[in-house]
């Protein structure tokens, strides 16, 4: 995935979630599948949809890592 396809589908991150999302080798489809999961997970559970597995799991844990800036 390409650093402009993450940029698509996140908008704006730092450099290091963009290197770790293009590390996991998962593909833009994935990516905003897990993006979905971050931001409406009750209800894609409600929706009936299984649990995320695989890249898009690691990719939601990615996601919902708190990151530097935002501790601060």
């Amino acid at each position: 995935m390409t650093r402009e396809e993450i940029l698509a589908v996140l908008g704006p991150v730092d450099e290091t979630l963009l290197t770790e999302i293009a590390a996991t080798g998962a593909s833009a489809p994935e990516l905003a599948q897990a993006w979905a999961w971050v931001n409406a997970d009750e209800a894609l559970v409600n929706d009936g949809r299984p649990l995320p597995s695989g890249r898009v799991a690691e990719l939601v844990d990615l996601l919902s890592e708190p990151q530097q800036d935002e501790e601060m």
